[in-house]
């Protein structure tokens, strides 16, 4: 009972050995690495802002105010945010663009599952066909992954820096960027469209910069020194550049707009730009079917729908407040506590007595 065959032991033994033992499995060892790397880089993400939520919510719920940095709670996620981070670097050192950049995925989807956990939610529908459609598409991505070099030299991007294709998508990059800078500034135009598509252009220029700067330090381990090279400084400085401005834009829309509308949109447009910037600088597809392509593609779009399914169905999550403290409203004498009224312009019960004086003066 309960013990296979030794029939169907050998065929599944079989089974295992011609697929870790092929010449599939040596070929693509190294994505593998990447692949493994980058998703439990992305889960160790979405642990890490479930911890600071968690510790965020504590705070709140304390009588005495205490700032987030001061908690050991918040500290621990930031380090695991940090671990996260640093592996997902790694991971662009071993896989392509267009692998790593769509299993971002895995930190969204992991977060709706962790916040179960961690903070005490319901599991729902839409959590469950979200993370089924993330295990499909990045099922997908992994075995229809484009297929590039291994070894990224330092002369290797120099060169691929003042390729034509580059050039000429540098150069339309940077003017749309600017007219919507233009727009941005100028005009006060700060729809959720025009700032998640410079966040996503600064992004495509962050990953070519990330890939190059991984590739040539995990080379140098080897043994190949590549950080003697201008252009490892110059990738360097391109990518901290860029991922300051990244921030910023990206704060401004969170700051703006539900998260549940800056995620999807902002996961589809960086993941979307990563992968192009990817095939231009890169050449990444450059050899492959177009049935590997197309199945490639078609995974990316089972990772957007989980997100979209997630991320949309979420309820937006608000501290509930519904006193003001006097002491924080300045020129007023304080006697206690106020209601505000959600639709005027005042609050409740302030004595405006000086305010009516001047407007019959």
């Amino acid at each position: 009972m309960g013990i296979l065959p030794e029939s169907e032991w050998a065929s599944w033994s079989m089974f295992f050995e011609g697929t870790f033992s092929s010449s599939w499995y040596s070929k693509h060892k190294t994505e593998l690495l990447g692949v493994l790397l980058a998703a439990a880089s992305n889960f160790l993400i979405s642990i890490s802002l479930s911890i600071q939520k968690c510790a965020h919510l504590r705070l709140a719920r304390q009588a005495e105010l205490k700032l987030f940095y001061r908690s050991k709670l918040w500290w621990y996620g930031a380090v695991l945010l940090g671990l996260g981070e640093l592996g997902n670097f790694t991971a662009y050192g071993f896989a392509p663009i267009a692998l790593v950049a769509p299993l971002g995925c895995v930190s969204i989807i992991g977060s709706a599952f962790i916040s179960v956990l961690f903070l005490k939610r319901t599991m729902r529908a839409a959590d469950i066909l979200g993370g089924t459609l993330a295990v499909v598409g990045t099922y997908l991505l992994v075995t229809f992954a484009p297929n590039v070099p291994h070894e990224l030299t330092a002369r290797r991007v120099q060169n691929d820096l003042v390729s034509w294709p580059f050039l000429v998508y540098v150069i339309l990059e940077i003017i749309i960027f600017c007219i919507l800078l233009y727009f941005y500034k100028r005009k006060a135009v700060k729809h959720i469209m025009v700032l998640l598509m410079m966040v996503a252009m600064l992004a495509s220029l962050t990953v070519i910069a990330v890939k190059a700067v991984a590739s040539m330090i995990t080379l140098s381990a080897k043994g190949k020194m590549q950080l003697t090279y201008p252009v490892f400084y110059i990738m360097l400085i391109l990518m901290a550049t860029s991922c300051v401005f990244q921030v910023k834009f990206l704060n401004q829309a969170m700051h703006l707009y539900e998260a549940r509308a800056v995620v999807p949109i902002n996961f589809v447009f960086c993941t979307t730009s990563a992968i192009i910037s990817g095939v231009i600088f890169y050449q990444e597809f450059q050899s492959a079917a177009f049935l590997s392509v197309f199945m490639f593609l078609f995974g990316c779009l089972l990772s957007f729908l989980s997100v979209f399914v997630i991320a949309v169905n979420k309820k937006e999550e608000r501290l509930q407040v519904p006193y003001i403290d006097c002491g924080c409203i300045p020129g007023q004498k304080l006697t206690g506590k106020i209601q505000p009224d959600s639709y005027g312009s005042c609050y409740g019960t302030l004595n405006n007595k000086d305010d009516s004086g001047k407007s019959q003066s």
